[in-house]
C-alpha cells in the first residue's frame, strides 16, 4: 500500500431545509451502518471537495443543492495508520425536492427535524455535535482566482 492510500479525504454535507429540518441518511454499511448521518462520500480524482459534496448528496437523495460554505472539519486517525480526513460544508437545497433513497447504499434518507434528531437513540454523535452548535459560522468559497499558470489548474475555489 502507497503512503497516499492511507491518507483518506471525505466530505459531508449539512443540508437544511427553509423550514429547519436536516437531510439525514442511514447507511447500510460501515460504522455508521443503521444510524442517522449526514450524507457523504469521498472526494474522486479529478474534481474538488466542494463538487464532491454536491455530487454525494445528490447520488445518495436526490436533493441538488449550491454550497453556503465550510463549516469545518473532521479529521482522525483509524487503528494508528489511517488519516481518515473529512470536510463538513453548509448546502442549502434548490426549492423544495423530493428526497429520493439510493437504496444500494442507504436504509432511509429524508428531512428531519432537529428535535427528532436529537431525541432519535439512532443519530450519530457527529450529527448530535453539529446539532448542538448554532450553524451560521461558515467560510464562503472565493472563485476566480489563478495562481498562477505553472500549476495547470483546471477548477481552484479557496476556503479560507
Amino acid at each position: 500500500m502507497g503512503k497516499r492510500e492511507n491518507v483518506w479525504l471525505g466530505v459531508a454535507g449539512v443540508v437544511i431545509s427553509e423550514d429547519g429540518r436536516w437531510l439525514v441518511v442511514k447507511k447500510r454499511y460501515g460504522g455508521l451502518k443503521g444510524s442517522w448521518s449526514l450524507p457523504a462520500g469521498f472526494v474522486d480524482e479529478g474534481e474538488t471537495a466542494d463538487q464532491a459534496v454536491l455530487r454525494e448528496v445528490k447520488e445518495e437523495t436526490g436533493v441538488v443543492c449550491t454550497i453556503r460554505g465550510l463549516l469545518g472539519l473532521r479529521t482522525g486517525v483509524i487503528r494508528e495508520s489511517i488519516s481518515d480526513n473529512m470536510l463538513v460544508f453548509l448546502l442549502a437545497p434548490l426549492a423544495d425536492q423530493r428526497v429520493t433513497v439510493e437504496e444500494s447504499e442507504l436504509y432511509d434518507a429524508k428531512f428531519i427535524s432537529p428535535e427528532e434528531l436529537k431525541a432519535d437513540p439512532d443519530t450519530s454523535m457527529l450529527l448530535h455535535f453539529l446539532l448542538d452548535k448554532p450553524i451560521g459560522q461558515v467560510v464562503t468559497g472565493a472563485e476566480g482566482l489563478d495562481p498562477g499558470k505553472q500549476f495547470h489548474y483546471s477548477a481552484y475555489r479557496l476556503f479560507l
